[in-house]
């Protein structure tokens, strides 16, 4: 009787399968394509966002006749800091979120002390970030991808040299890629990972998080501070997969900037 039930119960099911094979193939085709589309258009209305907040930088400072270089100037750590920008590239402007986390570096000194402390800054873009770590004492090591690195350098040693306990180191890192190779773990041990505006509409946030994961491994007491401006839905998913991933605590939350900064070790 079971031997039977084995027998019909393929006939059965290709002839329910076949009663309307195209139209359920073109259904879903449909819904494939419906999807695709959507994330096309997110993307697409993302990047317009990005590229619209850049132009925005126009207002701040007059391009030279003959680079896309601009400055802008800060004041952190008691000196007076001056950056060269770029409109070449996302990573060679100062976002908000790099501009939030040093504010609260310099005002939370105590909560998070980096004086003579190793810090890891990924996408450290035009250095700011960095330069305001080794202003407040720490050894630093700023790092991005090689294109970025001439100015990068550039801007690190102008503000720095003379000023800071260390001298900060620059090097390339791309996310994700040759990260045992390059930073070993038994070699790469540092105090602080900084972060700032590395999210947003790209195609490196999974190699990112893996970038984060592998600074800040079980058992290193690395602590992973990453400030953000909120943009868009996909910022709002990687922080979602950010706190599964870490053991996260929200230090603050800048509504008028729109941005967060996080504290996080590893789970």
């Amino acid at each position: 009787m079971c031997l039977l039930l084995m027998e019909k119960s393929p006939k059965v099911e290709r002839a329910v399968g076949q009663k309307n094979p195209g139209k359920q193939t073109e259904a879903n085709d449909k819904i494939h394509d419906g999807k695709l589309q959507a994330k096309q258009d997110e993307a697409l209305t993302d990047q317009k966002a990005m590229a619209g907040e850049a132009l925005d930088r126009r207002n701040i400072w007059e391009p030279s006749v003959y680079y896309a270089l601009g400055k802008e100037s800060f004041h952190f750590a008691g000196h007076d800091i001056s950056i060269r920008e770029s409109m070449d590239t996302f990573g060679a402007l100062i976002w908000p979120g790099a501009v939030a986390l040093c504010q609260f570096l310099e005002n939370n000194r105590q909560q998070v002390n980096l004086m003579d402390k190793a810090v890891l800054e990924i996408g450290a873009g035009t250095g700011l970030l960095s330069i305001v770590a080794s202003l407040l004492g720490a050894w630093v090591t700023a790092t991005d991808l090689p294109d970025i690195l001439p100015n990068l350098t550039f801007n690190l040693l102008r503000n720095t040299k003379g000023r800071s306990r260390y001298t900060p180191q620059v090097r390339p890192l791309a996310w994700g890629r040759d990260l045992g190779r390059d930073f070993p773990c038994s070699l790469y041990r540092y105090d602080y990972v900084l972060a700032a505006d590395v999210v947003y509409h790209h195609e490196c946030l999974e190699e990112l998080l893996d970038t984060m994961r592998h600074f800040c491994r079980p058992g290193s007491r690395t602590a992973l501070l990453w400030a953000n401006k909120v943009r868009f839905q996909s910022d709002l998913r990687f922080a979602e997969r950010f706190r599964g991933s870490f053991n996260a605590t929200l230090l603050a939350e800048l509504p008028q900037q729109e941005v967060i900064i996080y504290q996080a070790t590893a789970k």
